[in-house]
């Protein structure tokens, strides 16, 4: 009998589709060749899932009076924030089931505290957010264990979140 896999919610970018802005992909082999023994993944690319072309024009999070938006580079009058906020909420009956998720670092939907924020007129701000549609997941599932592609380049990273989304797992059913 084949032990059950855990579901891991990952950026569809991380395991080869093609889905990124710029139409290429950021396959990590180092994720995909680890966890493949352990988990199920669940790609999603909120951004295809809000009915965004790929290629498609930059986005980008950007401060302004009514708070950070998520707004095209270009056109600055494209907003996506309500758009990947409600994608979000979709998730979360599927997200009641994930055992972790890996999120695309630096993505303006995805990234995990390390997105920059830009002004209206442009010009980069200084710190660092979470992506719009991590921000929306994380506020329906705030002990979901979560993390990017870069906290997994090393076998201890990768060996502490598998930690991390057993446990979770563990402990969910034990309530």
């Amino acid at each position: 009998m084949k032990p059950r896999k855990f579901l891991v919610g990952i950026s569809s970018c991380l395991l080869g589709a093609a889905v990124r802005y710029d139409g290429k992909h950021k396959r990590d082999e180092a994720i995909s060749q680890f966890f493949s023994r352990y988990v199920e993944f669940v790609p999603i690319c909120p951004e295809v899932g809000i009915g965004m072309s790929t290629p498609r024009p930059p986005i980008q999070l950007v401060a302004t009076h009514q708070g950070i938006r998520v707004r095209g580079v270009t056109d600055r009058h494209q907003d996506m924030t309500l758009a990947l906020t409600h994608y979000a909420q979709q998730q979360a009956t599927l997200s009641s089931r994930l055992c972790g998720y890996i999120f695309k670092s630096r993505s303006p939907s995805c990234g995990l505290d390390d997105v920059p924020v830009f002004a209206e007129d442009g010009a980069r701000l200084p710190g660092l957010l979470r992506g719009s549609y991590a921000h929306a997941l994380l506020k329906l599932w705030p002990s979901l264990p979560v993390c990017n592609e870069n906290r997994l380049q090393t076998a201890l990273g990768r060996k502490q979140f598998l930690s991390e989304i057993t446990a979770y797992d563990h402990q969910r059913y034990q309530d």
